[in-house]
C-alpha cells in the first residue's frame, strides 16, 4: 500500500539547517507531485513547498522563499527538504504528502489537493 515515511526533524538553533526526508512506497513515486506542509501548535496545517514527479518544477509559500529548497531523487524515492536560516516560527510537525494533481503558481502546495499523508517529522526552532 502506499506510504510515506518522513525523517531528518529535530532541535536546531536559529539560523541553523535541516534537511529533512520522505520516503514513499507503493505508487509510481516519479509520476506523481510530493508536497512539504507544516502545522505549528494551535494552528492550521500550512503549505510549504512542492515539487514536480520530474523535479522541473516547484512552488513555495512566502515565508519561506530563499531559505527552503525541495529537491527530489527518483532513484531512491525520495523528496528531500532543505531548510537553511531557519527562525522560531519554522517550529512545527512537517508532513510530505502526495497528489495527483500540479505543483504550479508561487504560493506552494495547497492541503485539499493532497491524498496521502506521512506521519510528520518534528522540527524546533530554539535557543
Amino acid at each position: 500500500q502506499l506510504q510515506l515515511v518522513e525523517s531528518g526533524g529535530g532541535l536546531v538553533q536559529p539560523g541553523g539547517s535541516l534537511r529533512l526526508s520522505c520516503v514513499g512506497s507503493g505508487f509510481t513515486f516519479d509520476y506523481y507531485v510530493i508536497g512539504w506542509f507544516r502545522q505549528a501548535p494551535g494552528k492550521e496545517r500550512e503549505g510549504v513547498a512542492c515539487i514536480s514527479g520530474s523535479g522541473s518544477s516547484t512552488s513555495y509559500v512566502d515565508s519561506v522563499k530563499g531559505r527552503f529548497t525541495v529537491s527530489r531523487d527518483n532513484a531512491k524515492n525520495t523528496v528531500f527538504l532543505q531548510m537553511n536560516s531557519l527562525k522560531p516560527e519554522d517550529t512545527a510537525v512537517y508532513y510530505c504528502a502526495v497528489t495527483g494533481g500540479y505543483c504550479s503558481g508561487d504560493a506552494g502546495p495547497r492541503k485539499y489537493e493532497y491524498d496521502y499523508w506521512g506521519q510528520g517529522t518534528s522540527v524546533t526552532v530554539s535557543s
